[in-house]
């Protein structure tokens, strides 16, 4: 197998510019998603609070938080690191031991010491059992790690006071403890879908050890987010334009060998 891919100047580089209002939509989701869980909570409709928790979890590991991980977003360096904490925060997460551990993960992946990768070398069942303490043994790695220390302190000592407060105030109202169990369940899954799904790490070269996927369907369920093997190939492209960055690459990925997995054409 060929597994070289064109520089990303060949495919395009309009593919890494986002328009003003795609940069202020991806910004201002997770704080909307946020504030409508608890609109909802408060207002008894319980189903809808539970929906905007699935999404605020899906638009901030998944693509708010991602493309802050990777600076994709075209903010200032301050800006960036701001509201990667706030971001990740509103889901009871390190947002810079996330960024750690997944820029690790670019440049390990499929080593032994890649953290946020290791569920891909498991069972389905070990990927999801995972789960459990990813957020935790993620936290401590990059602590002891040193970079950006007193960033993931802080945040440790946020998410473990937040978590506290809904306890606390789980005597006076059920609103934030739920809250806080549905963005810790929404992280449990986290090692299975980003890890073990998408990766094979016993394939040959970086254009079989991520999965490529294809299907109209799946994609329009995934939100465009169906696309890692592209990300991995190009991390600088923001989630917006993996699509048509997924339809350029194709031709090359193609002549490469590689064989999309298809979900419901």
């Amino acid at each position: 197998m060929n597994d070289t891919t064109p520089p990303l100047r060949e495919l395009g580089l309009d593919l890494l510019r986002l328009a003003p209002l795609q940069r202020a939509a991806a910004l201002a989701l997770p704080f909307s998603f946020f504030g409508a869980y608890f609109v909802c909570a408060a207002l008894g409709s319980w189903v809808p609070a539970v929906l905007a928790t699935v999404a605020l979890s899906f638009v901030t590991y998944g693509s708010t938080s991602h493309d802050l991980v990777h600076r994709t977003l075209g903010l200032s360096r301050r800006a960036n690191e701001v509201l990667l904490c706030l971001t990740e925060l509103l889901a009871l997460r390190s947002g810079h031991a996330y960024r750690l551990a997944h820029l690790h993960h670019h440049a390990r992946f499929p080593a032994e010491d890649d953290i946020e990768g290791a569920a891909s070398r498991k069972s389905w069942a070990g990927a999801l059992a995972d789960g459990f303490t990813f957020q935790a043994r993620v936290w401590l790695w990059a602590y002891r790690g040193g970079a950006d220390r007193a960033w993931v302190a802080g945040e440790g000592v946020a998410c473990a006071g937040l978590l506290a407060a809904s306890a606390v105030l789980a005597a006076v109202t059920p609103v934030f403890a739920v809250y806080a169990a549905l963005m810790v369940a929404g992280s449990w899954i986290i090692p299975f879908v980003t890890s073990y799904l998408q990766h094979d790490p016993a394939g040959a070269s970086a254009l079989t050890q991520t999965r490529a996927f294809r299907g109209k369907v799946a994609s329009a369920v995934a939100l465009g987010h169906l696309y890692h093997l592209e990300h991995h190939l190009y991390p600088a492209v923001p989630h917006q334009n993996w699509g048509e960055l997924a339809r350029r690459l194709d031709p090359y990925l193609k002549r490469a060998g590689v064989k999309p997995v298809n979900l419901w054409r």
